[in-house]
């Protein structure tokens, strides 16, 4: 399979590429500054692009079977991400690729509850203004599942858990839809390592279209 990856340079996306290329797959990784590319394995195809132009997604993703998006805005720019949703979706249009988003737990309902994780009495202010941002891109996509047979691009919406950090890849998770998995203790959380290994399995063996879904332990 080949895979186009936006956001290669981050957290998630730079594990996204060594998942994927682990796998035997062909991946042409993007970043806003190819110079932050650097480290990543032998083969990955290097590419400097804009995510937020269409045009250019077009371009940096033509050939690919699949897109992963695991873009992330700077402070003060969160309302990127429904503009760089919304750019993908016009770029990847009536081309028959598929699109996989990283996106945020913030809209996620709490187990038991009503109430999302954003509305929650503790959540951290220092995170607002992006889980926010994550909830105005998800806003995008459903938007576009709402249009006439389900809108051209088939996407899918990963909702990371609460807590997703830097760790291990221990290949175990559980799946969601639209309500926050939580341990035994009422923890929330998965590694960054094993995140890649979800949006992996669900490129190798799609399960969810043009809706979201969430993965913890």
């Amino acid at each position: 399979m080949h895979i186009t990856v936006f956001g290669a340079s981050g957290a998630v996306g730079s594990r996204v590429v060594q998942e994927a290329v682990s796998r035997g797959h062909q991946v042409r990784a993007v970043a806003r500054n190819a110079a932050r590319l650097g480290g990543l394995p032998a083969g990955v195809e290097v590419r400097a692009g804009d995510v937020s132009d269409p045009e250019q997604v077009a371009e940096l993703s033509a050939g690919s079977d699949l897109v992963i998006s695991a873009t992330r805005p700077v402070p003060g720019r969160e309302q990127e991400l429904a503009e760089v949703a919304a750019a993908v979706l016009e770029g990847l249009a009536h081309t028959g690729t598929r699109l996989l988003v990283v996106g945020g737990s913030g809209s996620l309902t709490v187990p038991g509850t009503d109430t999302t994780v954003i509305e929650l009495p503790d959540f951290p202010v220092e995170v607002l203004p992006v889980a926010v941002g994550g909830n105005r891109q998800l806003e995008v996509f459903r938007a576009a599942a709402a249009q006439a047979n389900d809108g051209p691009v088939d996407w899918a919406y990963l909702s990371p858990s609460a807590v997703l950090e830097p760790g291990r890849r221990t290949g175990a998770y559980r799946l969601g839809t639209d309500e926050l998995i939580v341990d035994e203790d009422g923890n929330s959380s998965i590694s960054m390592e094993d995140l890649a290994v979800v949006l992996l399995d669900e490129a190798e063996l799609p399960k969810h279209h043009r809706t979201r879904f969430t993965a913890g332990y």
